[in-house]
Parts: C-alpha cells; sequence; structure tokens
C-alpha cells in the first residue's frame, strides 16, 4: 500500500487531474449557489402574485358586491329644493346617471309610502321620450332643478327633480302601473345622460353631495 501510494504522488498526470478538480470546485459552488437563490427569488415572486390574486378569505365580504357597487359612483344629496327631499345619484365612468328617491326621502316617512308617480309633469310627458340615434336624438335637455316626476302618497305629493345638468334619455315606465316598486328599490330613472358636465363641477349640488 505504501509503494502505491508513493506511486500515485509521483505520478505528474494524477498531480494535474488532482489540481484541476480543485480548481473547478470553488466555481461549481457559486453555479450551485447562484441557482438557489434564483430559485428562492422565483419562489417568492409566485408568492407575491398569488397574494395579489388570491385574496385572504378571512377579508372576504359576507356577499359579493352589486352591479351598482362595481360599476357607478354613488352620491347622495339632501334636502335637495325642500327639507327631507332625499335623492341619489349613480354615476357610470362613461356619463350615464341613474337618479332616484334616497331611502331617507320624506314620502317613505308617509304612512303607506309611495302609491301613484306621475312623469306628466312642467310642459311635457316625460313618459313618452324616444330617443335615438348616437347622438341621443329627442333627449330631453334638463337643468338640475328640472322636475321629473311628481310622486304621491295618501297623505302628499312631492316632485322629484333631476338634480344633475343633462339630457333625460328615458325614465322606468313600469313605475307606472307599479308605483309601489319605488317603496323598495327607489329607482325612478333609468338613465339621465350627463356628459355634458361633471358632478364634481356642478355648482350648488355638489356643495351638499356625498360619496355612499
Amino acid at each position: 500500500m505504501e509503494i502505491q501510494t508513493a506511486e500515485v504522488a509521483n505520478n505528474p498526470e494524477t498531480e494535474d487531474t488532482i489540481e484541476s478538480t480543485k480548481q473547478n470546485q470553488p466555481e461549481e459552488e457559486v453555479e450551485h449557489c447562484y441557482e438557489q437563490k434564483q430559485a428562492l427569488e422565483e419562489e417568492e415572486e409566485e408568492d407575491e402574485l398569488r397574494s395579489m390574486l388570491l385574496s385572504d378569505i378571512g377579508e372576504l365580504p359576507l356577499s359579493p358586491p352589486s352591479a351598482t357597487q362595481v360599476n357607478f359612483v354613488s352620491y347622495f344629496i339632501t334636502d335637495f329644493t325642500k327639507p327631507g327631499h332625499d335623492q341619489y345619484i349613480y354615476r357610470h365612468a362613461n356619463g350615464l346617471c341613474v337618479i332616484g328617491l334616497a331611502p331617507t326621502h320624506v314620502a317613505f316617512k308617509d304612512e303607506g309610502g309611495i302609491t301613484n308617480i306621475d312623469f306628466n309633469v312642467g310642459k311635457s310627458d316625460r313618459s313618452v321620450l324616444k330617443v335615438s340615434g348616437k347622438r341621443k336624438k329627442n333627449a330631453m335637455r334638463s337643468e338640475s332643478n328640472t322636475a321629473l316626476c311628481k310622486v304621491s302618497t295618501a297623505k302628499d305629493s312631492y316632485i322629484v327633480r333631476c338634480c344633475v345638468k343633462g339630457s333625460l334619455l328615458e325614465v322606468n315606465e313600469r313605475l307606472i302601473n307599479q308605483p309601489q316598486l319605488l317603496n323598495s328599490s327607489g329607482r325612478i330613472y333609468c338613465d339621465n345622460h350627463a356628459k355634458t358636465c361633471r358632478l364634481d363641477q356642478k355648482q350648488g349640488v355638489t356643495d351638499n353631495l356625498g360619496g355612499i
């Protein structure tokens, strides 16, 4: 055994192989560390992406948001022209607005709630609007205080107004035969296009508007 060891030690080729192995070993270790670091970074990126896409189940609401909450910004205006005349405005990003009675409107406080709705106010009947075309031909130009309809209870009647400047496109015709629907939703006007202005530019209106 001692003779063989001596022969190996004195063999130049063997010495070169051992030396080459020692030189390559640090390079292999560096490459291995780089691969480990890269794998760790990729894993961290996946965890971050997963946390962005998948919500913590404990933070989820009990019920999903409604289409109105997702697609519209909600505003609430109190005492518009008269005390207790509270209305809401749902505004879409394209300028389309939905106008209705807020739950705090004085009409809902009367016994029996709303029993009748009349769109024939002012100089024209809002329920006979026939808007057509891309330019919304025949749409009714309206100011913030323009009357849109009159709702009645067993005790009194109330004028509901536009609240924003724009063009009236259509009304909820179902309310003519089913006015009691207002007692559950309060939604009167399907579309009130307000592309010609913005809610945050309405003087005298946005002073009382608040996001809800």
